[in-house]
């Protein structure tokens, strides 16, 4: 059973392990205000808010899709959609922006435009005792990335996001409760779905139950239920392990000082993090996937999918991270590039969870780049990526790290071409035997994201950009440069 509050009701509800949020709202509640397109985190139609209670007591609104996100996910939660936002016959800032601005032809989509835009604005909202810069198109951009329209077109959209702020606030005061206290329910262990609240917790539901998948955002997992159709027996839900959820600064015993990034951290909470120390991974993070799935998605859960074109792991790989794999039989820790084996098979034993994932502190010095080829720009799975860190020490490359997701049946560094480039000055020759090596290095398969030919050259290419990087950037701070080296320049990166 599940208890939570629905647009200010209390809701008390049975639910299967595999039922996704858009199911019990449309089946078994009878709202269908919200609408299900894809059924698989892409369109954003069925967009729903989701409030939760932080530390500070403050109620908070994420945006998620509703189709991907698993029912009991809700538990003490406050889901907040369409249906819900006029205070009677008065509406909602985002819905009146949408009327006035025209912002709707079928509809079809509307709903989730509007809880996207509603979101936005309760963020806004908060934000305007404290002085914050107004909105940006990068950041309007990000709000609505997830959102999909085919026949209304994103102008009056963006105008009714830009104008929300100026129509009178009609909200119900509903949605400033924080939702009641759960009723007590059947102990984990007996539970489809436990959601345990403390890594002892956590441990002992490993151990009853080592056979069980585990979950997290779901922003991968629940697409085996929508378009697979698979009847999840039983799920443990590590989003509330209180240790998981931690960023905590350390320094590893080689002297080593980064983070420990818990495996339920949200790529919406490492974001800032990111920002502040790897641009490049920051900025890839934008185009893994839209603000809903960023809001769900971990970091833990991207590694311990294992997929061959996951966007974060060669990234990590360049780092140098390591992992932190907790279950019945004790704690352990071991390198990332130890834990892929194979194609979707890692090191984790049977019964064990990952914990947290080392993220080291930038080396004074080293750069890293990150490129992504897909057939969409942003919201799409990679056919290739490239993750590239490096030293110029003296004119010398040094440190050289090279990781490739797309290219083998695991997330891979690049072991051949880092030798072929380390110590050595980044000329031309250096860089073609970068590119030979690669063909010792990967033998990557044809799929559905592009043929074995298409890979190779593609990572070779990436190569390449590498090169103009390292060798363009310097004439472009020469006062000689041409015009052309530096349009090269603004083009490698």
């Amino acid at each position: 059973m599940i208890d939570f509050l629905l647009n200010g009701q209390p809701r008390h509800c049975e639910a299967t392990p595999e039922i996704s949020v858009l199911e019990l709202l449309r089946e078994t509640l009878g709202a269908m205000g919200t609408k299900e397109g894809c059924a698989s985190g892409d369109c954003g139609a069925c967009t729903v808010a989701i409030g939760e209670t932080g530390a500070d007591g403050e109620l908070r609104y994420h945006s998620a899709n509703a189709c991907i996100t698993p029912a009991h996910q809700l538990h003490g939660r406050h889901l907040v959609t369409v249906d819900g936002l006029a205070d009677g016959d008065k509406l909602h800032p985002a819905q009146a922006a949408m009327v006035e601005c025209h912002g709707s032809q079928c509809g079809f989509c509307t709903p989730g435009i509007v809880m996207s835009l509603f979101t936005l604005h309760e963020q806004q909202r908060r934000e305007q005792d404290k002085a914050l810069a107004p909105l940006t198109p990068q950041r309007l951009e990000a709000a609505l990335g997830g959102n999909l329209c085919r026949c209304t077109g994103y102008r009056p959209i963006r105008d009714a996001a830009l104008t929300m702020n100026e129509h009178p606030e009609h909200r119900p005061l509903w949605m400033d409760a924080a939702a009641p206290e759960p009723k007590a329910g059947p102990a984990m262990s007996e539970s489809p779905f436990a959601q345990p609240t403390t890594l002892t917790e956590l441990i002992e539901c490993l151990e009853r139950h080592p056979e069980a998948r585990l979950v997290a955002g779901a922003t991968d997992l629940w697409l085996e239920s929508t378009q697979r159709l698979v009847r999840f027996e039983r799920l443990i839900d590590v989003t509330r392990v209180a240790e998981l959820n931690v960023i905590e600064e350390t320094t590893l015993e080689d002297g080593r000082r980064g983070w420990w990034i818990g495996a339920a951290v949200t790529y919406t909470r490492l974001e800032p993090l990111l920002e502040e120390h790897f641009d490049a991974f920051a900025h890839l993070l934008h185009r893994l996937g839209s603000s809903q799935i960023r809001n769900r998605g971990t970091l833990g859960g991207n590694v311990a999918n294992a997929s061959p074109i996951g966007d974060a792991p060669p990234v990590l790989l360049t780092l140098g991270s390591r992992l932190k794999l907790v279950g019945p039989e004790g704690e352990r820790e071991l390198p990332l590039e130890e834990f892929f084996l194979d194609y979707k098979r890692t090191a984790l034993q049977q019964g064990e969870a990952i914990r947290a994932l080392f993220l080291p502190y930038p080396v004074e010095g080293e750069t890293l780049k990150v490129w992504k080829l897909s057939k969409r720009r942003e919201d799409d799975i990679s056919a290739v990526l490239g993750a590239f860190a490096w030293r110029l020490d003296n004119g010398v490359l040094r440190d050289v790290r090279l990781a490739f997701g797309g290219m083998a049946g695991i997330p891979k560094r690049a072991a051949r071409a880092e030798a072929a480039l380390e110590g050595k000055a980044p000329s031309a020759a250096a860089f073609q035997q970068a590119r030979l090596a690669l063909s010792q290095d990967f033998q990557p398969m044809s799929d559905v994201r592009g043929s074995a030919h298409y890979r190779q050259v593609s990572a070779a290419n990436l190569l390449e950009r590498l090169r103009l990087v390292l060798i363009i950037e310097n004439q472009a701070q020469d006062a000689t440069a041409s015009p052309r080296e530096v349009m090269l320049h603004a083009y490698a990166h």
